[in-house]
């Protein structure tokens, strides 16, 4: 089959949308939704222009506002009178990035954890063809995700220990129901299981790895994330979770186990559709056939006018970014930065929730919930108006900038990272989006009516 080449664009809510329930805010509430004060003043023009850049939610079959679609989207001003709000206080502003647990050397031990780590699903041949992102790239991602907040990788070392406490030593036809893990001064019992659908040979409780998290924390953190190169589950009616934040603890875990992308064909990922190319209106009609649903309703919709980058004008500001996406060349070597790009993704989401950063119902963003790997994968890595503008009031005190000038240097850090990973599609059209919202600011760019 030849490759999609995403010639119209879908940028509001998908057909599916209304039968699953889902109402988006009008745009008058999109509006209000970016002010302190809760209500939008004046004509709703400006905004729109604004919102070339930021298209709706998909919301297809499955997605988690399809499953749940009254989920009250949280704005401004509700999130600055969110009494479980952490403050960024001039003590309290760093935010702590924990590398992957180390395994210490064990005749019985290592060999075990480390297995943990690699799909069960893979060939053999392609059971070790792939770096995990490095704790090092994704706390940079954070530093210009952040800015200016301060993102510093944990002193000390992270380590998975031997809980020996009433049991036998392990074996491999009876792995360990706990493990420790040793982060800071103490060691904390982590609850272990088998993995239900069987793509890892065992898991991790990510509520036990949150707990000790809790207990690390420094005094000077804001926020702190502990990566981990395992399998996590939250509960048992879970098969998997990729990340999870203890948003009023301060505290969140990110697991790269799912991201791995090797793991893609065997989960049915559609890389040709990842975020920008979710937005892709065949896609999204296809999904909502698929699913027995209706493909006509209200919608969005752009027409590429030529698959040359240099011929789209400036009014087509997501026909860009799907160019540069199409234009990024394919890795050869490895797929560690399509790793990365995923993880910094959530990465940056749960920390957000450190921030009362709720899920995002108002446009496509990065704070929206998520049902499965599939819907994380087509959401984009920016936060949109409304989440933007909460993030500006939590650090602005820190950098003592106008909002716009914060923005300009936020988003120039983000095309910095971008620049470095610019052969991998996600990092190329984010920089095309970056540069344009930059454009934008600066008051160089016009935007679509």
């Amino acid at each position: 089959m030849p490759p999609c080449k995403h010639r119209a664009l879908h940028l509001d809510v998908s057909p599916h949308a209304a039968e699953a329930g889902f109402a988006r805010p009008s745009l008058a509430k999109r509006k209000a939704a970016t002010t302190p004060s809760g209500r939008a003043t004046g004509s709703t023009a400006e905004h729109a222009r604004l919102e070339s850049l930021f298209p709706g939610p998909l919301v297809l079959p499955d997605d988690g506002l399809a499953i749940d679609p009254k989920e009250p989207p949280q704005s401004l001003r509700s999130w600055a009178t969110e009494k479980m709000r952490n403050p960024v206080t001039r003590r309290r502003k760093t935010i702590y990035v924990v590398p992957a647990p180390e395994i210490p050397q064990s005749p019985a031990f290592c060999p075990m954890l480390h297995k943990w780590k690699v799909p069960s699903v893979l060939p053999a041949p392609l059971k070790g063809g792939c770096d995990a992102p490095r704790a090092d790239h994704v706390r940079d991602y954070l530093e210009a995700f952040y800015h200016p907040l301060p993102v510093k990788t944990l002193p000390g070392r992270a380590q998975f220990v031997p809980w020996t406490e009433g049991k036998s030593k392990p074996s491999p036809s009876q792995p360990p129901q706990y493990i420790g893990l040793q982060l800071g001064d103490g060691v904390t019992r982590i609850t272990t299981r088998p993995c239900p659908d069987e793509v890892y040979p065992r898991q991790l409780s990510l509520n036990d790895v949150l707990d000790a998290a809790i207990e690390a924390l420094p005094d000077d953190a804001y926020a702190m994330v502990v990566l981990t190169d395992h399998d996590l589950y939250e509960d048992d009616d879970d098969d998997f979770c990729c990340g999870r934040a203890y948003g009023s603890s301060r505290v969140a875990v990110v697991s790269s186990a799912r991201y791995h992308p090797l793991l893609d064909e065997a989960t049915g990922i559609d890389r040709e559709h990842m975020w920008p190319f979710s937005h892709c209106d065949a896609y999204v009609q296809r999904l909502c056939k698929d699913a027995g649903g209706s493909t006509s309703g209200p919608t969005n919709r752009r027409k590429l006018t030529s698959p040359d980058p240099t011929s789209l004008g400036p009014e087509q500001p997501m026909q860009r970014v799907i160019q540069d996406g199409l234009a990024a060349p394919k890795p050869t070597d490895s797929h560690t930065g399509l790793w990365l790009s995923r993880m910094v993704r959530t990465v940056s989401h749960e920390v957000g929730h450190c921030v009362c950063l709720a899920h995002c119902s108002y446009y496509a963003c990065v704070m929206q919930g998520t049902a499965g790997i599939a819907e994380d994968l087509r959401q984009p890595p920016y936060l949109c108006l409304v989440c933007e503008a909460k993030l500006a009031r939590a650090v602005r005190d820190i950098g003592e900038a106008d909002e716009v000038r914060w923005l300009v240097e936020r988003y120039s850090l983000l095309v910095g990272f971008c620049a470095v990973w610019g052969r991998v599609s996600m990092f190329a059209a984010y920089r095309c989006w970056l540069q344009q919202r930059i454009a934008v600011l600066k008051g160089t760019l016009p935007v679509v009516d």
